[in-house]
């Protein structure tokens, strides 16, 4: 026969705080009952207790069995059956719980012949941008600060909030979305929406598939380790966000940023893994798509690989994605990278398990949110004439340095050819240069200066300093 206490909380719904309360006041609960009752109610704590240890919410080094076994011979229930005897009642308590775990996790086995596949249609793997970011599990969004990460998956949200395209993928499937936000507050979103909204031609009474939730300045963690054990324990905010996607049934869902949604130490790969594995979940249970914003590691900004430091924040999604700067080498500077173009920016795959890596994708930022530009032999170019330019502005102030003035007119020190002969060139030619000379005198970075007396007038080519 089994004792149940009435009201008595879940273990898994139980605080730590809770199930430390409930551990140091059980005494009161067990007097005042004939001893039958009291032994029963042994066993059932003793299997409850166990449970609470194992889910991390009493502390490993807390002895159950003695605790009990003294609380036993307190009330008079050792004298009154013997130790033996109350040794195994606690015993099989402890037993209880040991089969009960077992049960749980032979329901959780889906265990099936393989065979049953025969003649069954290969399911296509789904996804909601394709190539990019699959269905239906969490991808990873990487990028440095003010790289303009919260913006691009902003424009996503709007983009599958209207069933539109999105940085040039036409296929984004219409649905609901959730936006999570632990970094800008209701004013910024507001203001980046709007104009995201705007490079649409749409309006906010448009966006009634789009729920925001700002939680900049507030605590916004969803799991952290509990106590200490390794184990991550989810939050009161978890739980009221699992409802709300269990409620609204959104097609996507952003998280912004994993630094103030993730309260563990994101180096450590076992925390790391599980917290993705409780994304994961979420996104099974309600057939929805989470994309997590992340930071990357310096290591990883170095490298170009956008990683965390951590390996299993990589290893545990199914597709990861990186957004950066586009940096050249400046001749003048060997030590130091140069941004041609504030305005541009790189989104590449660095892991994807249903799809092969792509090239990566050239983005601009035009009048507050990105547009994707051509891909191909454009892109070279651009680059091409970028890097024409870095080299022709540092070898410029080179010979400023040195008192040696060059020209923008054909003589002998025509800027073009003396920098093409110049070991710092980097293969640029006389007329890349010269293309680069007439953009730069275009832009004002690069001037026309007389110079000498009235009688004996030059020109001579100066860079542009404010």
């Amino acid at each position: 026969m089994t004792v149940k206490i009435k009201n008595q909380t879940l273990v898994a719904d139980l605080t730590p705080a809770e199930a430390r309360y409930e551990y140091s006041f059980l005494y009161r609960q067990l007097r005042g009952h004939d001893p039958d009752t009291t032994a029963k109610l042994l066993r059932m704590y003793a299997g409850r207790f166990v449970e609470m240890q194992r889910e991390g919410k009493l502390p490993q080094d807390c002895d159950i069995e003695d605790g009990l076994f003294a609380h036993a011979y307190n009330l008079g229930l050792v004298d009154h059956y013997g130790p033996a005897e109350i040794d195994e009642i606690i015993k099989a308590g402890v037993g209880d719980s040991a089969a009960t775990e077992l049960e749980f996790a032979r329901d959780r086995l889906k265990l099936f012949p393989a065979s049953i596949w025969e003649g069954e249609p290969v399911p296509d793997p789904l996804w909601h941008v394709p190539g990019l970011i699959p269905a239906h599990t969490v991808t990873l969004l990487g990028g440095d600060g003010a790289t303009g990460k919260s913006l691009l998956a902003q424009q996503l949200a709007i983009a599958t909030a209207l069933g539109k395209p999105w940085v040039g993928f036409d296929d984004i499937p219409q649905g609901r979305v959730v936006y999570f936000s632990a970094e800008d507050d209701e004013d910024e979103l507001h203001r980046r929406f709007s104009r995201i909204t705007n490079s649409y031609g749409a309006t906010f009474a448009d966006l009634d598939d789009l729920s925001v939730m700002p939680l900049a300045g507030e605590d916004a963690v969803l799991a952290a380790p509990n106590g200490r054990s390794n184990m991550i324990e989810t939050t009161g905010l978890w739980k009221a966000l699992d409802q709300v996607v269990g409620d609204i049934k959104p097609a996507l869902i952003v998280l912004d940023t994993l630094a103030d949604l993730f309260g563990g130490d994101e180096n450590q790969r076992a925390q790391a893994r599980q917290f993705i594995g409780l994304l994961r979940g979420l996104a099974i249970r309600h057939r929805t798509t989470p994309v997590v914003l992340a930071h990357p590691s310096l290591s990883g900004m170095a490298s170009g690989s956008g990683s965390s430091g951590n390996t299993g924040w990589s290893n545990s999604v199914r597709s990861r994605l990186y957004l950066e700067r586009i940096l050249v080498n400046d001749p003048g500077e060997k030590t130091k990278l140069a941004e041609p173009d504030e305005t541009l920016r790189e989104l590449s795959v660095k892991k994807a398990n249903y799809a092969q890596k792509g090239q990566p994708i050239r983005l601009k930022w035009v009048d507050g949110a990105f547009e994707r530009q051509a891909d191909g032999q454009g892109l070279q170019s651009a680059d091409r004439d970028l890097r024409a330019e870095l080299t022709f502005m540092s070898l410029l102030r080179w010979h400023e340095q040195h008192g040696m003035n060059v020209s923008a007119k054909p003589s002998a020190s025509y800027a073009p050819t003396v920098f093409a002969r110049h070991g710092d060139a980097d293969g640029v030619t006389k007329r890349a240069f010269a293309r680069a000379m007439e953009r730069l005198l275009s832009s004002g970075r690069v001037r026309i200066e007389t110079i000498g007396p009235a009688s004996r007038q030059t020109t001579r080519l100066t860079a542009y300093v404010e």
